[in-house]
């Protein structure tokens, strides 16, 4: 049984769709097709039922992906087991925007020379999608928002750096924060992310009211609508921020209570020690020269 066509399949299950499944993995729908019809008929069941563009595993299948999930893991672990330097093997990682666009390339750039032989797989996505990913093993590690409770002991978290709160409005603006705030349009950094909450209960401490514009978690967006003077906004001041900086003003908010906090989790669970040791190594150093 070839363990290409296993990890096809748990792909497939993953995605929810075969056309999906080939795109991740670079191959064609009819080549993942052919992988499942394969496995299909070595193990004499039915695997997917297949409905228009979505494919759900069949009760047989359910009952088997405990066990192929090991099959793919425990084979990957083989060359790491092998490789005494804890260096070679894949990580698949989920970064935030800001980070993805901030941190992660240096991190990357220090791979590269460091470990050529540790393969990334990057994915995007908001906080809590992205730990909520972590836990169910679809992600390995997780450069986001410190999470607000706490997280079960099965998890490692390292704090990486922190991003103090501040608001953002045209380089034309002559108010104060809160004047500011009272006065011009609000763009709300969404109240439902870990670092929105952040930013909202600034406004609930403050007893600030505020006429908002529009509400959304992508702060390379608040920018730019910043930029463009449609309102203000109080945002954390991400490393990327300086590339608004010839039209947007930042004005710090000095208490430490309402910075956000950035970490790296991991997974203690995924067979992956030495390579999350790592690219840990590498994240923190990256981080420390922020």
């Amino acid at each position: 049984m070839d363990i290409r066509f296993i990890s096809s399949l748990l792909e497939v299950i993953r995605t929810g769709s075969i056309a999906a499944a080939a795109r991740n993995q670079m191959l064609t729908p009819a080549a993942v097709s052919q992988r499942i019809k394969s496995l299909e008929h070595q193990l004499a069941c039915e695997l997917l039922n297949r409905e228009g563009h979505a494919a759900k595993p069949t009760e047989a299948c359910l009952s088997l992906i405990p066990r192929l999930t090991h099959l793919v893991e425990e084979t990957a672990a083989l060359k790491i087991d092998l490789d005494h330097s804890g260096m070679f093997g894949d990580l698949r990682v989920g970064v935030i925007s800001t980070a993805l666009t901030g941190v992660l390339p240096n991190v990357i750039q220090l791979l590269s020379s460091h470990a050529p032989n540790l393969k990334l797989q990057i994915f995007p996505g908001t906080s809590s999608s992205l730990y909520e990913k972590l836990l169910d093993k679809t992600l390995d590690v997780i450069l986001v928002v410190k999470p607000p409770f706490v997280c079960p002991k099965y998890l490692k978290l390292e704090h990486l750096y922190s991003e103090q709160l501040g608001l953002i409005c045209h380089k034309s603006n002559s108010l104060n924060i809160t004047e500011s705030l009272v006065h011009l349009p609000y763009i709300q950094y969404d109240r439902l992310a870990w670092g929105g909450a952040i930013a909202d209960s600034f406004l609930l401490e403050n007893d600030i009211a505020v006429n908002t514009l529009c509400e959304l978690d992508a702060l390379e967006s608040i920018a730019m609508m910043v930029k463009n003077e449609m309102g203000v906004s109080l945002t954390p001041i991400w490393q990327g921020l300086r590339d608004f900086s010839n039209q947007v003003k930042i004005l710090p908010i000095q208490q430490n209570r309402f910075a956000r906090q950035i970490e790296l989790i991991s997974h203690r669970q995924v067979g992956k020690e030495r390579l999350l040791s790592t690219f840990s190594t590498c994240v923190l150093n990256v981080a420390s020269k922020l």
